[in-house]
């Protein structure tokens, strides 16, 4: 009997080592969005969500597009947002959307009604799609254009009614984006661009992006 019993003990300590041993669930993080996303000429692996999820040990999905708008299709940069969300794989734990730019450089032509419209679409669809998973938005940079604003705060008030947190890079990220002399560091091309990140820039939002979305985070 006693024999039995420590046979049995190590059969029971030899499962639950192995159970132990076994790796979580590798978290599938998708990013979709514009040329912030797709981080326009330079390498994606520049970018501040590629780096927060190779350090996260994160599967990663890039599903970013330069031009790209949430509202209106573009001829020569694919359909909107409000379409191209389909695109994504199944099966996600986090999504991160990261838009609004183009839509703000095109608000007199689209409408600040026909963004809110698309953007509660895109809201509505994605929570029926991944009912599980966390899905945050960031918005875009801020600009002198008062259009941007206008988006910024719409996102955020759209997305709230959705439940989905927002990241109000407008006002509270550490990318100075209206001033010449910042974007000349941390910009792709310098105080001509008010829009794409070097990988200086990426780097100096990683920690702010991070801190944001692992509070949502299990």
């Amino acid at each position: 009997m006693k024999r039995i019993l420590i046979t049995s003990l190590g059969l029971l300590l030899t499962l639950v080592s192995v159970v132990a041993q076994e790796p979580a669930a590798r978290v599938r993080m998708a990013v979709i969005g514009d040329s912030y996303v797709r981080n326009h000429r330079e390498p994606v692996e520049n970018t501040w969500h590629y780096k927060f999820a190779h350090q996260h040990g994160f599967e990663y999905l890039n599903y970013g597009r330069n031009g790209g708008c949430v509202a209106i299709d573009r001829k020569n940069f694919g359909p909107a947002l409000w379409k191209r969300y389909h695109e994504m794989t199944d099966s996600l734990d986090l999504i991160v959307i990261i838009a609004g730019h183009n839509d703000a450089a095109l608000l007199d032509t689209i409408g600040i009604d026909t963004y809110r419209q698309r953007l509660g679409e895109v809201c509505q669809g994605l929570i029926r799609r991944y009912p599980e998973a966390r899905i945050l938005w960031f918005t875009p940079w801020s600009h002198d254009d008062p259009h941007f604003l206008q988006v910024v705060d719409a996102t955020i008030d759209v997305c709230g009614q959705w439940g989905i947190p927002v990241f109000d890079a407008y006002r509270k990220s550490n990318i100075f984006a209206r001033d010449d002399s910042f974007r000349d560091i941390y910009f792709q091309s310098g105080r001509r661009d008010h829009a794409h990140l070097n990988a200086r820039g990426h780097d100096r939002f990683l920690p702010v992006a991070e801190s944001f979305i692992m509070q949502y985070l299990p």
